[in-house]
C-alpha cells in the first residue's frame, strides 16, 4: 500500500486529516523522515505492516495513542489512554504562565494528565519548581516518564489526589495552574468519536462544566502566596462564567484568547 492509497483509505473511513495522518503513519512505520517520504511517493508498505495500525485508526482511536506520543510546545510527550492528549490551544496557558509567574516560584499543576503544562513551563522557566497532582495513577506514571524524557524530573514532584475532595493544598504556591475537565456532562455524548476514547475523568466537568473551577477557587485560594495567581484553561464559551467565579472569590479575572480568537485562559488574581 502506497502513502496515497493509505490516505484514500483513511479519507473513506471519515478521517478528516487523512493526508497528514498517512504521512505520520508512514514515518512511524519506516523510520524515514517526512522529507524522504515526500520525495518518494511510490514507496509501498505491506498490508501486514499497516493493517493493524490502520484498523485502529479506522475505529477512531486517536492517532496520538497509536503513535504513543504527541508534540506540545517545544517538547514531545509520551501519551496513552490514561491521559488527555496535549492540544495546541493549551500552549496559550503555558505562554501566559511563563510571562506572569513570579521569579523562583514553586507552582502547582492540578489535573496534570500527561504533565505537559508543568513540564513545558519548567522547560521555559529554569527558575521554577512544581508539584503536579492527578487522581489517576496511570496519568501520573506517564507524567513522570515525560518529566524524565524532557529533562525536568529534578524540579517536579508528582502527587495522587482527588482534587474535588481535597479541602486544601499542603503548601503555599506562587501560582496554581490547571487544565481541568470542563465539558458539561450532558455534552459528552456529542463529542467526536476520537475524543470519546480519551479518559472521561479528564473531560467531565460536572453538570455545568464548572465544578473544578468553583472548588479550586474556593478551597485553594488560601494556598496562593501573596501576589500569587490562578491560571486556568477554559472552554470557548466559559469566559463570563469564570468572571462570575472570580467575583465570588473576590478576585480579578483576565481572559486571554487562543490563536483562533476564542476565550482560552482565565487568570485570577
Amino acid at each position: 500500500m502506497t502513502r496515497r492509497e493509505l490516505e484514500n483509505t483513511l479519507r473513506r473511513g471519515g478521517i478528516e486529516e487523512a493526508e497528514s495522518e498517512a504521512l505520520l503513519l508512514f514515518t512511524y512505520v519506516t523510520g524515514l523522515s517526512k522529507a524522504r517520504l515526500l520525495a518518494e511517493p511510490q514507496l509501498s508498505l505491506t498490508d501486514e505492516t499497516l493493517m493493524p495500525l490502520l484498523s485502529r485508526r479506522l475505529s477512531h482511536e486517536p492517532l496520538q495513542y497509536i503513535l504513543g506520543e504527541a508534540p506540545f510546545g517545544n517538547e514531545i510527550y509520551t501519551v496513552s489512554p490514561d491521559c488527555l492528549i496535549p492540544r495546541f490551544d493549551t500552549e496559550r496557558l503555558v505562554e501566559a504562565a511563563a510571562e506572569r509567574i513570579p521569579k523562583n516560584a514553586h507552582i502547582a499543576d492540578l489535573c496534570t494528565g500527561s504533565g505537559c503544562i508543568a513540564i513545558s513551563l519548567l522547560c521555559l522557566r529554569k527558575d521554577l519548581t512544581a508539584d503536579a497532582y492527578d487522581i489517576s495513577e496511570g496519568a501520573l506514571r506517564i507524567a513522570e516518564e515525560n518529566a524524565k524524557r524532557n529533562g525536568v524530573i529534578d524540579r517536579i514532584s508528582f502527587k495522587k489526589a482527588d482534587l474535588l475532595s481535597l479541602p486544601t493544598l499542603p503548601r503555599i504556591y506562587g501560582a496554581i495552574l490547571s487544565n481541568p475537565p470542563y465539558i458539561p456532562t450532558k455534552d459528552l455524548a456529542s463529542l467526536s468519536p476520537e475524543v470519546q476514547k480519551e479518559p472521561r475523568l479528564a473531560l467531565d466537568g460536572g453538570c455545568d462544566g464548572l465544578a473544578f473551577y468553583k472548588h479550586f477557587t474556593a478551597a485553594f485560594r488560601a494556598s496562593l502566596a501573596e501576589n500569587g495567581l490562578f491560571l486556568f484553561e477554559i472552554g470557548f464559551d466559559q469566559g463570563n462564567a469564570l468572571r462570575e467565579i472570580a467575583n465570588a472569590a473576590v478576585m480579578n479575572c483576565d481572559i486571554i484568547k487562543d490563536y483562533g480568537g476564542c476565550d482560552r485562559v482565565a487568570i485570577l488574581m
